[in-house]
């Protein structure tokens, strides 16, 4: 309460009042029949405080002013009013608009980015807009450039997994409703270059120049150049998975995002520069704060570039007014000025962690300082001159260390809470590690700013300044990925949940033509197939982290498609399973061979082979005989029948008629309560005869329009309806959960959220 009186800083209640007023808009929205009463209500209270001003007052008025401006923001918007005029059309439009973010190119050549619209077309229905879409494109346009797209609009899809980024939830968040995919690079074409906002278009230009500045003379180290150019310049998107992720585990991530250590750095440099050429600090001010924001602008505006920049202005404001500042009330007068800006960034992961970092190093760097010097700090009675040798060194040496220890436990302790939401981690490492590799990474960023001011006029030091630089980035991406790799220095956690009764739960993630299933069951996390190397990157290692699983007991490989176990490799790495369950049946696939030599742990299985993998689970092979050979992969994938207290689960993976004829013909019990199964390229299933012999109660299986070999037919589908077994189809349902219990099962779609259990027949 003394943070919110104190008369000296008065921008931490105001913050914290705009903030309690987005929350409640944001929780309890309004219909329009109350906006009016509410506009009153906050009119008359700004009367009220004309005529009697009180802190009270002040904050009431403030909570009331924000939870209308929230309200405003986020109803009757463009992109609401868009969605509106569409209605159910999903076909063909014509748009044209401005590129409103940076794209970024995927490894498949399309870029994403979010376009502002000018006009849509409709079936020779034109209706100007100004709504937002995000567009998918195979050209390459720019920030600012004026396109004219043909393609299909469609609504953005909603994440298919658990544990997959909701980018419909982020992108309503901007006013984005609707996505435009544009298929080929021809049904689009830039009617005007860098138009839009002329600040943002030489930002981007300056970017492009510093970033490829301060990588001259590096064109043989593209992680070191991908390194540099996120340190310096905020270009997290251009880092790859393989050296972004050992940051996150090591919570030295934030190097990548530029903020209050960037900004001090330049600010330093700009100060340093201004005093040598003896400007007045009046002057030096009013130049280096127009200049630290267009560092903000360079970097993509990103929430910690904007806050590190104003908090920076704020106090340079206060060498220029004579006025002592306090960092505690800087912070908040960003935090509040940033959501004047965007009532949405209180919702934004990086404004969460930014500020809450920021705020408890401010809070808390000072007390932890001071209790780690104790440890080690003389008797208070002896007189300073009497510590004198290696004593003296010592007692300097912790001071400086108990100094940045206290930082770095402070940022902890400031993030913990939102990592562990956001990211499923916690990474008790990081107080170490940040101890190592901030300090050098502060060089990091001194030697590419002398790069950048060395290179208009002597280019040759620019290339010593970068060739310095490699040796300090590669100190640093070695030793995070040391880091990385200690035991217990990071490690996944679930969020908390009510305990259920389940002895064993299957995912049946949605993988479009590939397959993942991953089996819990006392404690023991087995894989059946692992994805593509997209999906497993994509899609699987989130699934597993939100899951909670840092290895896994076991893999079974079904089959060598690269689609099922294309990313088993890199799983294999990260996963460490104890045992891999390889099909014995011999194929020609390039990546089955490989992954035959990477790993020690195979155990190849054919029919007639059973493990068990819990108390409660056991998994018997029913296909394929040994050395079985067929004409493709599909025909030849194993077969495996769960057995759990309350349920018999036949895994079929992508086999088809042929698969089905040898199992009928061996004549093993193939009855079960659910089946889980792919397609089969050449021979469609289930067969007649093969649902007479199982008796499923629901079958899962993978559905998608294309390639049409991978989409359950109409005839299939109603085939199976008609014998009263439920089918849940994925391009439907996206993930299936299956939760078995001791005596009753039940499966749950993730899109749809319908639920399906063993008493429903």
């Amino acid at each position: 309460m003394n943070l919110l009186s104190a008369p000296r800083q008065p921008f931490v209640g105001l913050a914290i009042a705009a903030a309690t007023g987005i929350a409640l808009a944001d929780l309890f929205p309004i219909g329009h029949a109350v906006v009016l009463p509410v506009v009153a209500i906050v009119t008359a209270g700004a009367f009220v405080l004309l005529r009697q001003p009180t802190a009270r007052s002040t904050y009431a008025f403030v909570v009331g002013a924000f939870f209308l401006l929230h309200h405003i923001r986020t109803t009757d918007t463009a992109g609401a009013r868009l969605v509106v005029w569409l209605g159910d059309h999903n076909g063909a439009v014509t748009v044209t608009g401005s590129v409103i973010t940076e794209p970024k190119i995927a490894r498949n050549g399309f870029a994403t980015f979010l376009l502002k619209l000018s006009s849509i077309e409709i079936e020779s229905k034109i209706k100007p807009s100004t709504a937002p879409v995000f567009v998918r494109w195979r050209g390459n346009p720019e920030l600012g450039d004026e396109l004219k797209l043909f393609g299909i609009t469609e609504p953005v899809a909603p994440p298919r997994n658990p544990g997959e980024f909701d980018m419909r939830a982020y992108l309503v968040r901007h006013d984005v409703r609707r996505a435009i995919f544009v298929r080929y690079a021809e049904n689009g074409i830039v009617v005007r270059r860098a138009g839009g906002n002329p600040i943002l278009v030489a930002a981007q230009k300056a970017r492009g120049w510093m970033q490829r500045t301060i990588c001259r003379g590096l064109e043989d180290s593209p992680d070191v150049q991908t390194f540099l150019s996120g340190v310096v310049l905020g270009q997290r998107h251009q880092a790859p998975e393989d050296i972004e992720e050992p940051f996150q585990q090591t919570g030295t991530l934030h190097l990548f995002a530029v903020a209050g250590l960037h900004v001090g750095i330049v600010a330093r440099l700009l100060w340093t520069l201004a005093t040598t050429v003896q400007l007045s600090r009046r002057w030096a001010t009013a130049l280096i704060i127009p200049a630290l924001l267009f560092y903000a602008a360079i970097t993509g505006l990103h929430v910690s570039s904007m806050r590190a920049a104003l908090m920076s202005s704020i106090l340079l404001g206060g060498f220029f007014f004579e006025r002592k500042v306090f960092s505690l009330n800087s912070l908040a007068a960003a935090a509040f000025f940033l959501l004047c800006w965007n009532t949405n960034e209180l919702f934004a992961t990086g404004f969460q962690l930014s500020f809450a970092v920021v705020g408890a190093i401010i809070l808390f760097s000072d007390p932890l300082a001071t209790l780690f010097r104790r440890w080690t700090a003389p008797d208070p009675f002896l007189p300073p001159s009497l510590i004198r040798g290696p004593r003296r060194v010592l007692h300097a040496i912790w001071n400086a260390l108990a100094r940045g220890l206290s930082v770095s436990a402070a940022a902890w302790l400031g993030s913990v809470l939102l990592i562990l939401w956001y990211f499923y981690l916690i990474a008790p490492i990081s107080l170490v590690a940040n101890l190592v590799v901030v300090p050098i990474a502060f060089f990091v960023l001194a030697l590419a700013m002398l790069s950048l001011i060395c290179a208009p006029v002597l280019p040759w030091l620019s290339i010593v300044f970068n060739n310095a630089n490699w040796c300090l980035a590669r100190a640093v991406i070695s030793a995070v990925q040391l880091f990385a790799q200690i035991p217990g220095g990071h490690y996944y956690v679930e969020h908390p949940h009510w305990p259920n009764e389940s002895v064993a739960t299957l995912d049946i993630l949605d993988l479009g033509v590939g397959a993942a299933i991953h089996l819990q069951a006392t404690g023991n996390n087995w894989l059946f197939d692992c994805g593509g190397e997209r999906d497993y990157e994509r899609v699987l290692r989130q699934y597993l982290h939100a899951r909670g699983v840092n290895r896994t007991a076991g893999l079974v490989l079904t089959h060598g498609d690269a689609q099922h176990i294309g990313g088993a490799e890199r799983l294999l790495i990260d996963m460490q399973p104890s045992v891999v369950f390889d099909n014995a049946a011999p194929d020609r696939s390039r990546v089955h061979r490989q992954l035959r030599v990477v790993s020690k742990n195979f155990r190849p299985v054919a029919s007639g082979d059973d493990f068990r993998l819990s108390n409660d689970v056991t998994a018997k092979i029913f296909f394929p005989p040994p050395g079985l050979a067929a004409s493709t992969a599909d025909d030849q994938a194993l077969v495996i029948q769960l057995l759990t207290p309350s349920a018999r689960i036949l895994l079929m993976s992508d086999s088809g008629a042929l698969t089905e004829q040898a199992l009928l013909a061996a004549g093993v019990d193939l009855r079960s309560d659910i089946i889980i199964k792919g397609q089969n390229h050449s021979h469609p299933s289930p067969t007649d005869a093969f649902l007479d012999a199982v008796r499923p109660k629901l079958i899962i299986a993978t559905s998608r329009d294309f390639p049409e070999s991978e989409k359950i037919s109409d005839e299939t589908a109603a085939r199976i309806g008609a014998r009263g077994i439920k089918l849940f189809r994925q391009d439907e349902t996206g993930a299936v959960q299956l939760r078995c219990r001791a005596k009753e099962w039940e499966a749950r779609a993730y899109v749809t959220g319908e639920i399906f259990r063993s008493s429903s027949r």
